[in-house]
């Protein structure tokens, strides 16, 4: 197989286009339309659809590009790190990462990895949706409690869980007796939060009275008294300590796990792999007081 022409397929295929690809590397569009012809020729398959507009990888393309990509990117990099003499971690990494997290945390965490990796060109998307990683091009993505994907691979950096919290002045009230809710967006439907406390497991009865689609938005209208809320325990253990808020109960259920997830063990580039100590180094235990205090800094 020519390694050229199957780098040249790679780099369509990352930019979702000829005509992107050949302005991201300086090169005639043509030149990339023939030797991706000239790859498929040689392998007999089709591996782009192409429509007036569109350009899609096919099954196979697909398949070909999450297992050859990774190759290439490992091959460029050694080459530019025997060429430089060294062997630290350069180049681009993409990263999607989920809103609350990258609220609370991601600034501070990504200006220390600037700052210890300086070859390394950082860039940080703030979503919560379940992304593509191949079809958008992110290398690492972080996300909380992900639904099982056999093409990615991951593991747990972080550990949370959800208690009820409410302003001082709001009294807790009594079994049967709805209180105040503070709803994140639309989608959450519950009447009654399943609570556990010292004294034993409850049930509090909840009437939503304002719904919010930021958990930092949340948190800030509990400060002010409109009622109680549902957090992330490393959200509000500061306040829990300054006693701005008062905590009800642990809510019952699963705890919440956030994941670093990446297509695939073998030839994990320096990069990512970077990134993952790096994260490691700066959650050691995993708990949701780590989370806490490196929100407080």
């Amino acid at each position: 197989m020519d390694l050229l022409a199957l780098a040249d397929f790679n780099l369509v295929a990352r930019h979702g286009g000829f005509g992107r690809a050949a302005r991201a590397a300086g090169r005639p569009k043509a030149t990339l339309s023939r030797r991706v012809a000239e790859l498929e020729a040689a392998l007999d398959l089709r591996l782009f659809e192409r429509g007036a507009r569109t350009l899609k990888l096919t099954q196979e393309g697909r398949a070909l590009y999450e297992r050859t990509g990774a190759l290439l990117t490992e091959l460029d990099e050694t080459a530019t790190a025997i060429a430089s003499g060294g062997d630290r971690p350069r180049g681009s990494l993409r990263i999607s990462a989920p809103m609350l997290f990258s609220q609370t945390a991601m600034g501070n965490l990504a200006a220390g990895f600037a700052l210890r990796y300086p070859d390394i060109r950082l860039e940080v998307t703030t979503e919560d949706r379940s992304v593509d990683m191949v079809e958008e091009g992110y290398d690492l993505v972080i996300r909380v409690n992900p639904d099982p994907d056999e093409n990615l691979v991951g593991r747990i950096f972080l550990r949370d869980r959800l208690v009820v919290v409410a302003s001082p002045d709001l009294e807790r009230p009594r079994d049967g007796i709805a209180v105040p809710a503070v709803m994140r967006g639309a989608g959450d439907q519950l009447t009654s939060w399943d609570v556990t406390t010292p004294g034993g497991q409850s049930r509090i009865a909840i009437d939503p009275v304002l719904r919010l689609s930021s958990l930092i938005m949340v948190r800030d209208a509990v400060r002010a008294g409109v009622g109680a809320t549902r957090l992330p325990v490393s959200l509000v253990s500061h306040d829990l300590a300054a006693g701005t808020l008062v905590l009800w109960g642990d809510i019952e259920g699963p705890e919440i796990a956030l994941w670093t997830l990446y297509p695939s063990r073998r030839l994990l580039s320096a990069r990512v792999s970077a990134f993952l100590d790096f994260m490691k180094e700066a959650f050691p235990m995993g708990t949701p007081d780590e989370l806490a205090a490196f929100i407080g800094r």
